[in-house]
């Protein structure tokens, strides 16, 4: 019986979703044929379809987590959660979860996605739990930083949380429908803004 090497087996794979990605980008899913993945990706279909059953697996994949610099974006986010300093926590998760709009495919995938995940089920949901992942743990962050004392009393951590997500989503759309919209030029803006947003006694402030 023929032997898989996993680690050639993960690198064939991840060849496979990183050729198709581009694609994507380009083109999108819709667009994107799998004679055209198996040609830019220099294989044969019956060779591609023995990493993957079909095209829209090889999409998903795409947003599967992946580990970046020895760990998963899961296992970070859940260091994230039981770090000591939750204030430096929230800003290195805005940090993690908004500086991939700055890498150049990234924007129009995640708008394809968008478009893909009401057609599609499984990757609405897969998406669905990763949103849900990135925003308990920003809510989570802000109920600690709260309770330290570190951010405005007056604000309410689950609502906070959905517009510091908002905030970074709409680094992704800027990023994929604006020509002129440079992400990584942004990334300070976006950190000096919710930083001011909030921080301690800009509630009361406003109220007065």
């Amino acid at each position: 019986m023929r032997t898989v090497d996993p680690a050639r087996h993960r690198a064939r794979r991840r060849h496979i979703v990183n050729t198709a990605a581009e694609l994507f980008a380009a083109r999108g899913f819709e667009r994107t044929t799998t004679a055209e993945i198996c040609k830019a990706a220099g294989m044969s279909a019956g060779n591609l379809f023995h990493y993957f059953p079909n095209k829209r697996a090889i999409f998903h994949a795409v947003f599967e987590d992946e580990e970046h610099d020895g760990a998963t974006k899961a296992e970070r986010l859940a260091a994230a959660r039981a770090a000591d300093d939750p204030w430096a926590a929230l800003l290195d998760t805005v940090d993690l979860l908004a500086a991939p709009a700055a890498e150049p495919l990234v924007p129009a995938l995640v708008m394809e996605a968008m478009i893909q995940a009401y057609r599609d089920p499984d990757l609405e949901a897969l998406l669905s739990r990763d949103n849900e992942e990135e925003r308990a743990t920003i809510t989570t962050l802000l109920r600690k930083a709260g309770a330290a004392g570190r951010i405005d009393p007056g604000l309410d951590p689950d609502a906070t949380a959905a517009w510091v997500m908002a905030l970074i989503g709409a680094l992704y759309t800027s990023a994929a429908t604006d020509p002129s919209f440079t992400p990584a030029e942004q990334l300070p803006t976006l950190r000096l803004i919710i930083q001011r947003f909030l921080r301690p006694g800009t509630h009361e402030e406003r109220e007065r």
